[in-house]
């Protein structure tokens, strides 16, 4: 099998992910070199063609592949957006006969942190009298598969916000709502399936970051406030919010090396008419609580909440928002709930993505500057 590799240099600005206004609030800029290693092996008893899908980041704003170098083995492998959320993924295939099949990523990748609640950017927030969202926001006020907007999340939601009518602050109570009510369980595989109205119904309020986070996305849908869910990767040490937690919000060795291979970690973000889309994250809340064994009320647990409401600190790098989708070209298994982690199938049979050791893959991350 012939030895491939390709370079490439991707695009400046994918306008979906832009905010209206881009300001002086995306501040400290990172670079890091992400390097992914791919190995797979068939499933026992598997046997055909293998196909891998690779979730890549998107170019925006808060930010940008530098360049993105791919090489192994293969028998084809190019980039694509062809999907329902434009969600960038490297497809590669190798034939039937191959035995080994490897693969090589390596990004160089810039990333800023977004602050514009620290910055002051959000402190005379009042929506405009006639709210009307362009057709691509309007997308994400409607129910998918696992974000429902009817129903118990309605409840959920008109009790949480109440008579209050701003959008933001109406996002702000229920970010809060999260952050006294729901916990982080590290039992739960992966980032969680994010099945928002089976949550709400067992009551039991408990999951990782898919879970939290797509409970904060539905009930400001239900609300009426446009929401997503970003899925992404930590890249390494939390400069800011590493005071907080030692290994909650990611960590690197002295070098600023990180082996991130688990480290997949889902955001979320909602949209204000007249200003743009504001990040959010819930879940690092929930997550530091149970690191460092913090009550809600405790001081250090507020100070995280405050900051992670309408604030990321970018050691992290976005893939996509995709929800309830189909790859392309088209697996055998299709929708799948979200594309964070890499997806790959062998004579059709899914390998388990969830666990890199199992699934043949190695992330590492290498802070440049």
């Amino acid at each position: 099998m012939k030895h491939l590799i390709a370079t490439a240099v991707l695009s400046a600005c994918s306008m979906a992910y832009a905010n209206t206004h881009i300001s002086n609030y995306n501040t400290d800029s990172h670079l890091y070199e992400f390097t992914q290693t791919y190995d797979l092996i068939a499933p026992k008893g598997s046997q055909g063609q293998a196909n891998l899908w690779v979730p890549l980041p998107f170019n925006g704003e808060y930010q940008q592949v530098k360049s993105i170098r791919f090489e192994g083995n293969y028998l084809d492998a190019y980039m694509t957006e062809n999907n329902k959320y434009g969600a960038k993924t490297l497809f590669v295939t190798w034939d039937k006969e191959t035995q080994k099949r490897d693969l090589k990523v390596t990004m160089v990748i810039e990333t800023k942190d977004r602050e514009p609640m620290a910055k002051g950017a959000l402190d005379n927030y009042k929506p405009p009298k006639d709210i009307q969202y362009s057709v691509d926001v309007q997308e994400y006020l409607k129910p998918t598969q696992h974000i429902k907007t009817d129903g118990i999340v309605k409840q959920f939601a008109d009790k949480i916000v109440g008579a209050e009518t701003n959008p933001l602050k109406k996002a702000e109570l229920i970010h809060q709502w999260i952050v006294d009510n729901m916990e982080r369980d590290n039992s739960v595989l992966g980032c969680g399936d994010g099945d928002v109205e089976k949550i709400l119904t067992t009551g039991v309020l408990k999951g990782k970051c898919t879970d939290i986070n797509s409970v904060f996305v539905a009930l400001a849908r239900a609300a009426g406030i446009p929401a997503r869910e970003i899925f992404g990767i930590r890249l390494g040490a939390a400069e800011k919010m590493g005071k907080y937690s030692k290994g909650a919000f990611g960590s690197a060795d002295e070098n600023g090396v990180a082996n991130v291979s688990g480290g997949q970690h889902c955001r979320a973000e909602f949209y204000l008419a007249g200003f743009g889309w504001v990040p959010v994250d819930s879940a690092d809340v929930a997550k530091m609580r149970l690191a460092e064994k913090k009550s809600v009320e405790d001081k250090d647990t507020q100070t995280v909440a405050k900051y992670l409401f309408g604030n990321w600190e970018n050691n992290w790098v976005g893939f996509n928002h995709a929800r309830d989708f189909e790859l392309y070209p088209q697996p055998e298994l299709a929708p799948i709930n979200n594309f964070g982690y890499p997806y790959a199938e062998v004579g059709g049979d899914p390998l388990n993505s969830f666990e890199p050791k199992e699934f043949k893959y190695d992330y590492v991350s290498k802070k440049l500057q």
